[in-house]
């Protein structure tokens, strides 16, 4: 009994310390990424979260529905940093470049959560339900990154440009996970090869999407030439 009062004692003056420094949202998101660098995603449960960080489930329940609702929370919260560290220097510069620039911004906010991300690629690989999970969550980020490198993300083609940078963004954290070069040269050669691939894909979706237009244009013309000798047909009747 003695020991249980004690062990509540303490879970009490943690949540009390917490709720005094930071939000409990943020103290889970904090917990949460620590112990994605010590276990895998699968693991980790609520009652572990619960005890790391001293709140209690309802506390925990108040502010996420799931584990993968931690993570989206943590993705969002990078994105906002992100859209929050645009360089006004880089406006004139190339589409490509003002993107490489705002991914790179993003792989140093990512660095301290390196450990954290290559568990969770590590996960990914492993486990379908998982991975289609986070490519959703990659797709809906990318698409906030290519407005901050001033490219359309809107409507159909905005979204395949997405879903191509979510996978093209994945293949160069599989670099950056393993890269200990202080100036990330791997990293960086990586990400610029990937993002030159992308250049083309973007350039082939941009030929794909105009096919329909294109068709338009040639079903209108031959509309207009057939009303015209309709047209010319009732006149010489």
């Amino acid at each position: 009994m003695a020991r249980k009062a004690a062990r509540s004692k303490a879970r009490g003056s943690a949540a009390r310390s917490t709720a005094a420094g930071k939000p409990a949202r943020d103290t889970i998101i904090d917990a949460f990424m620590d112990m994605l660098a010590e276990q895998s995603f699968e693991q980790i449960g609520f009652g572990d979260i619960a005890e790391r960080t001293g709140l209690s489930l309802a506390d925990l329940r108040a502010e996420f529905d799931s584990t993968l609702a931690i993570l989206a929370a943590q993705i969002k919260e990078t994105d906002r940093k992100v859209l929050a560290g645009a360089d006004p220097d880089m406006a004139e510069e190339s589409p490509r470049e003002r993107l490489f620039d705002v991914l790179m911004r993003r792989l140093e906010l990512l660095t301290p959560h390196k450990p954290a991300v290559r568990s969770l690629l590590r996960s990914a690989t492993r486990n379908p339900g998982l991975a289609l999970a986070l490519n959703g969550l990659g797709v809906r980020s990318q698409q906030w990154m290519l407005t901050a490198a001033g490219i359309n993300a809107s409507g159909p083609k905005g979204m395949l440009r997405a879903q191509g940078l979510a996978l093209l963004f994945a293949n160069a954290l599989r670099t950056w996970v393993d890269d200990e070069d202080e100036g990330l040269s791997r990293t960086l050669a990586a990400l610029d090869r990937e993002l030159a691939r992308g250049q083309r894909m973007v350039g082939l979706l941009d030929g794909l999407c105009a096919i329909p237009e294109r068709a338009c244009e040639v079903m209108n013309g031959a509309r207009r030439a057939r009303r015209r000798r309709d047209r010319d047909d009732m006149a010489t009747a």
